[in-house]
């Protein structure tokens, strides 16, 4: 197994490459720098293991910039936890405090290591499982559903704010189905995971010999959720110079393709979400106003999981039933003591940190029964 770890501390460095040689079964590079380990890292890596507090890129950017294609155990001390409750909302899979023992560090790449095989085995590779309908009510849910189902109705642009976590493109989907235009297309755009460079010609499309790989004319994200919903995920993401774009697309419901002079007449709703806060990347320059106001005509504030308990059961056993039958389990069921600890715990990923502990306790956990050692969720330290 080929880990790549990522510390800028020299001494914890060099302890982890001494303590590390020992076990044969890994080959270990390390890095004392993000930059330097995303210029070397390619497909022969299986796991990356990083601290969070470091110089120019810290840890949490260096996973964003990852996007998934890697699993990571991030290194942390007492004085970042909440920057750990960042990495799970980000769906990193472990995290551990320091200082641990080198067994400890052991058993959780062995942890992701088994999750990794029978991923690969199944061939289901970066698939979530998440529920596609809400399954609980709670007083919290039922309030934020009351208003969703009337701003369905509308065409109004909705702004979906929250943890990251909470099921926000779940949210969109449902107000989706149950808009007038159902039956047309739903498109979801993370714009924090497209680069800046091709942000405009995903959005908007482009024509043949709009530039140097424009071999043939493309139709734009815009374009293609004509007549449906265009769903603009991590908003606060997307460049300044982009936002004037976006904003004179919804204001004269026109696009226009890279390399054309013809607009292209448009009918969508938009509905857009995140998780930062928009005032004050209005503050900093970093956001329009003008645009915000365009986007804010019904913001819906999402609760987080740890305010909506009584979904928590419901949700998991959702969970264990469709990752049993993804990953060719037999059907298990959790323990008391398991559901208690589901309940107790904080959520501080939300839905989706739910999701990737269910998962990993389907794959790791021996027998039909998921007891509290194999969510591994005292390990995390959070209430």
């Amino acid at each position: 197994m080929k880990i790549a770890i990522v510390e800028d501390d020299i001494n914890m460095r060099k302890s982890l490459e001494i303590a590390m040689d020992e076990y044969k079964e890994f080959e270990i590079k390390t890095f004392k720098n993000p930059k330097d380990a995303l210029r070397a890292l390619d497909e022969s890596f299986e796991l990356i293991i990083t601290d969070i507090n470091m110089p120019g890129m810290d840890g949490i950017e260096f996973v964003k910039a990852l996007n998934g294609k890697y699993e990571v155990i991030i290194m942390t001390g007492n004085a970042t936890l909440q920057r750990a409750i960042e990495s799970i909302q980000l769906g990193v899979k472990d995290f551990l405090l320091k200082p641990f023992e080198i067994d400890t560090l052991i058993k959780a790449i062995k942890r992701a290591d088994e999750v990794s095989k029978v991923v690969k085995k199944t061939g289901i590779i970066g698939k979530s499982t998440a529920p596609n309908a809400f399954l609980a009510s709670s007083e919290a849910l039922t309030r934020i559903l009351s208003i969703t189902d009337k701003a369905a109705k509308t065409d109004a642009t909705i702004l979906l704010l929250g943890e990251s976590g909470v099921g926000k493109e779940v949210f969109a989907k449902y107000i989706h189905e149950n808009s007038l235009r159902a039956k047309k297309e739903f498109i979801a755009i993370n714009m924090a995971a497209i680069p800046d460079n091709l942000i405009e010609s995903e959005l908007f499309g482009y024509e043949k010999g709009a530039f140097t790989d424009a071999t043939e004319a493309k139709a734009g994200h815009f374009e293609n959720a004509n007549g449906g919903t265009l769903f603009l995920d991590e908003i606060a993401e997307m460049p300044y110079g982009v936002q004037a774009k976006i904003l004179r697309a919804l204001q004269e419901k026109e696009v226009r393709r890279l390399g054309s002079s013809k607009s292209i007449k448009i009918d969508i709703r938009i509905i857009s979400a995140t998780n930062a806060n928009l005032n004050d990347k209005i503050k900093n320059g970093e956001f329009r106003e003008d645009l915000y106001y365009r986007l804010n005509t019904i913001p819906l504030n999402i609760p987080p999981l740890r305010e909506r308990r009584e979904e928590v059961l419901p949700i998991a056993h959702n969970i264990l039933v469709q990752s049993c039958q993804e990953y060719g389990f037999a059907q298990k069921a959790f323990s008391k003591d398991a559901q208690q600890q589901l309940f107790d715990y904080g959520w501080p990923g939300n839905i989706r940190e739910l999701i990737s502990v269910v998962q990993r306790a389907v794959i790791l956990s021996d027998g039909d029964e998921i007891t509290p050692e194999s969510l591994f969720l005292e390990s995390r330290g959070l209430r």
